[in-house]
Protein backbone atom coordinates (compact mmCIF):
# COMPACT_ATOMS: atom_id res chain seq x y z
CA UNK A 1 0.00 0.00 0.00
CA UNK A 2 1.33 3.47 -0.82
CA UNK A 3 1.72 6.29 1.66
CA UNK A 4 -0.40 9.45 1.50
CA UNK A 5 2.65 11.32 0.19
CA UNK A 6 3.12 8.80 -2.64
CA UNK A 7 -0.58 8.97 -3.54
CA UNK A 8 -0.44 12.77 -3.61
CA UNK A 9 2.67 12.69 -5.82
CA UNK A 10 0.87 10.34 -8.21
CA UNK A 11 -2.18 12.60 -8.33
CA UNK A 12 0.00 15.65 -8.97
CA UNK A 13 1.81 13.84 -11.78
CA UNK A 14 -1.54 12.92 -13.33
CA UNK A 15 -2.68 16.55 -13.15
CA UNK A 16 0.54 17.75 -14.76
CA UNK A 17 0.14 15.21 -17.58
CA UNK A 18 -3.36 16.58 -18.17
CA UNK A 19 -2.15 20.18 -18.18
CA UNK A 20 1.11 19.85 -20.07
CA UNK A 21 1.04 16.66 -22.12
CA UNK A 22 -2.56 16.27 -23.25
CA UNK A 23 -3.38 13.56 -20.70
CA UNK A 24 -6.85 12.76 -19.43
CA UNK A 25 -8.35 14.83 -16.65
CA UNK A 26 -7.83 13.19 -13.26
CA UNK A 27 -10.86 12.09 -11.26
CA UNK A 28 -12.56 15.03 -9.62
CA UNK A 29 -11.39 17.60 -12.19
CA UNK A 30 -13.54 19.24 -14.85
CA UNK A 31 -12.03 18.21 -18.21
CA UNK A 32 -13.21 21.37 -19.97
CA UNK A 33 -11.67 23.65 -17.35
CA UNK A 34 -8.40 21.71 -17.45
CA UNK A 35 -8.35 22.00 -21.25
CA UNK A 36 -8.79 25.79 -20.94
CA UNK A 37 -6.01 26.02 -18.35
CA UNK A 38 -3.74 23.82 -20.49
CA UNK A 39 -4.30 26.19 -23.43
CA UNK A 40 -3.46 29.18 -21.24
CA UNK A 41 -0.23 27.51 -20.07
CA UNK A 42 0.80 26.53 -23.61
CA UNK A 43 0.07 30.04 -24.90
CA UNK A 44 2.20 31.49 -22.11
CA UNK A 45 5.04 29.08 -22.94
CA UNK A 46 4.67 29.92 -26.63
CA UNK A 47 4.91 33.68 -25.99
CA UNK A 48 7.99 33.14 -23.82
CA UNK A 49 9.64 30.94 -26.46
CA UNK A 50 8.89 33.57 -29.12
CA UNK A 51 10.41 36.25 -26.87
CA UNK A 52 13.52 34.16 -26.21
CA UNK A 53 13.88 32.99 -29.82
CA UNK A 54 12.49 35.80 -32.03
CA UNK A 55 14.43 34.29 -34.95
CA UNK A 56 12.18 31.23 -34.81
CA UNK A 57 8.99 33.25 -34.44
CA UNK A 58 9.98 35.38 -37.44
CA UNK A 59 11.01 32.40 -39.58
CA UNK A 60 7.83 30.47 -38.85
CA UNK A 61 5.34 33.33 -38.85
CA UNK A 62 1.80 32.05 -38.40
CA UNK A 63 3.04 28.45 -38.07
CA UNK A 64 4.95 29.19 -34.85
CA UNK A 65 2.05 28.66 -32.43
CA UNK A 66 0.88 25.38 -33.97
CA UNK A 67 4.40 23.94 -34.15
CA UNK A 68 5.17 25.04 -30.60
CA UNK A 69 1.95 23.38 -29.39
CA UNK A 70 2.95 20.15 -31.13
CA UNK A 71 6.42 20.29 -29.60
CA UNK A 72 5.21 21.21 -26.10
CA UNK A 73 2.64 18.41 -26.08
CA UNK A 74 5.22 15.82 -27.10
CA UNK A 75 8.00 17.31 -24.91
CA UNK A 76 6.39 18.83 -21.80
CA UNK A 77 8.58 21.32 -19.98
CA UNK A 78 9.76 20.21 -16.56
CA UNK A 79 11.32 22.19 -13.76
CA UNK A 80 14.65 20.58 -14.72
CA UNK A 81 14.94 22.71 -17.88
CA UNK A 82 15.20 26.50 -17.95
CA UNK A 83 13.01 28.51 -20.31
CA UNK A 84 15.88 29.48 -22.64
CA UNK A 85 17.08 25.88 -22.89
CA UNK A 86 13.51 24.78 -23.64
CA UNK A 87 13.20 27.40 -26.40
CA UNK A 88 16.55 26.24 -27.81
CA UNK A 89 15.41 22.61 -27.69
CA UNK A 90 12.31 23.67 -29.64
CA UNK A 91 14.65 25.26 -32.20
CA UNK A 92 16.66 22.06 -32.47
CA UNK A 93 13.46 20.08 -32.96
CA UNK A 94 12.43 22.47 -35.75
CA UNK A 95 15.81 22.08 -37.49
CA UNK A 96 15.65 18.29 -37.21
CA UNK A 97 12.19 18.29 -38.80
CA UNK A 98 13.27 20.62 -41.58
CA UNK A 99 10.88 23.37 -40.50
CA UNK A 100 13.70 25.94 -40.33
CA UNK A 101 17.17 25.86 -41.87
CA UNK A 102 20.17 24.98 -39.77
CA UNK A 103 21.43 28.24 -38.28
CA UNK A 104 24.68 29.85 -39.36
CA UNK A 105 27.00 32.20 -37.51
CA UNK A 106 26.25 33.15 -33.91
CA UNK A 107 22.87 31.36 -33.90
CA UNK A 108 24.65 28.11 -34.65
CA UNK A 109 26.17 28.21 -31.15
CA UNK A 110 22.91 27.23 -29.46
CA UNK A 111 22.58 24.26 -31.78
CA UNK A 112 26.16 23.07 -31.16
CA UNK A 113 25.68 23.52 -27.41
CA UNK A 114 22.55 21.35 -27.47
CA UNK A 115 23.89 18.64 -29.74
CA UNK A 116 27.26 18.20 -28.01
Amino acid sequence: MSSPRERLAGQQAELLRALLAGGDAPAGFDADRLRIEANVLRNKQSRLAAYLRPDLAEALGDRFAALFREYATAHPKTDAIRARAYADAFGTWLVERGEVPKPKGRLARWLRRLVL
